[in-house]
Parts: structure tokens; sequence; C-alpha cells
């Protein structure tokens, strides 16, 4: 009866590890759907399982936290952790999507570059979330976390950039729709990315 009351640490930092390393694994799978625009329809189906395990990972994530009576770190932390991990996943998927329901075939510079911006972002959230295991690293888990949120903010520097560019070449009107559409949703990868650096941060500061 004992063990029930009794946090059982390690278990949560291997769930929350597994989710980081779903996210790094659709990023890749994302950057080379953007690489070869060639057999997007397997490219997305691949993303999609990838989400499908982060779907996995968070429910049972949670079904722990319900049945843990003491938690290593602030529940209702671990709770936006958690979800917030799983919403990265979403969009990368999302994006994924698009490309094979838009049939689309065109990779501007912008689009390519965001890809590469978010697959850094993506192992630096897992870097963020291994440190807090440790919070003797505390100092170089924020550090992790600045670097997120930079390259959010380089994220959306290419956003404007490449909309800016949408709207002045001449392509027909549903292509600059969709176009903008994905470019968007790959900036909000970035978005959801900065939110879990927010919450690591948080937690950090919450136990330095």
């Amino acid at each position: 009866m004992l063990g029930w009351f009794l946090p059982r640490e390690a278990k949560f930092f291997v769930m929350f590890r597994t989710s980081a390393d779903i996210i790094v694994e659709g990023s890749k799978e994302l950057v080379t759907l953007l690489g070869d625009v060639n057999n997007v329809e397997q490219k997305a189906k691949s993303i999609k399982e990838l989400e499908n395990k982060a779907d996995q990972s968070t429910y049972a994530t949670v079904q722990a936290l319900h049945a843990t009576f003491i938690t290593p770190l602030d529940r209702d932390d671990m709770y936006r952790l958690v979800g917030k991990m799983d919403d990265i996943m979403d969009y990368i998927d999302a994006v994924s999507q698009r490309f094979h329901l838009y049939d689309i075939r065109t990779i501007t510079p912008e689009i390519r570059e965001l890809g590469s911006i978010i697959e850094k972002s993506a192992v630096k959230v897992r870097d963020a979330v291994a440190g807090l295991e440790n919070m003797k690293n505390s100092a170089a888990t924020l550090e992790i976390c600045r670097q997120i949120n930079k390259l959010e903010n380089d994220a959306d520097h290419l956003l404007r950039v490449g909309i800016s560019k949408l709207f002045r070449d001449d392509i027909g009107f549903k292509d600059l729709i969709k176009m903008k559409e994905v470019l968007e949703l790959l900036e909000s990868v970035t978005d959801r990315c900065k939110e879990v650096a927010m919450i690591v941060e948080g937690i950090v500061l919450d136990h330095a």
C-alpha cells in the first residue's frame, strides 16, 4: 500500500523523453518531405503514424498522472507540458497533410528553411525536456529554452518574408492561399516549441 503513495519519478521523465523523441523523428520526416515532394502521400502517412504514436504517449502520461499520488513536478505543469508537446506533432502532421491534400509541388526557400528551423527546434525541445530530470544543470536548460525562443523569432521573420513574396509574385489565387496556409502552419510548429520552452523555463525557475 505504501508504494502507491510514493512518487515514481523516473517513469515520467522517460515518458517525456519518449514524446520528445517522436517529435524529433517527426521533424526529420517533415524535412525529408520538404526536400522531395515526390510520393508525398507515403511521407504524409509516415508522419501520421508518428502523430498517432505521440497521441498514445500523451495518453499514457496523462493516465500515469491520474494514477500517481505524488508527482516529481507540479502536476499542472506536467499536464501542460505533455499537452503542448503533443501539439507540436499535431502541427507537423497538419503540414504534411496539406501537402498531400492540396497536391502541393512547389517548395519555396522560406518553406525549406522553416523546415530546417523546425528540426532544430525539435532537437532543442528534446534537450530542454531532458534537462528537467537533473535540475543541477538548470543554467544549461535555460539557455536551451532561450535558443528555442530565438529559433521561433527566426521562423516568424521567415513567415513574413515568405508571405510578402507570395503576394508580390505572379501566382494564381488558389496557389497563394495554399502556400500561405503552409507557411503559417510551419511557423505555428515553432510557436508550439516556444510554448514548451516557456513551460520548461517556468519549472526550472520554480525549482532554482
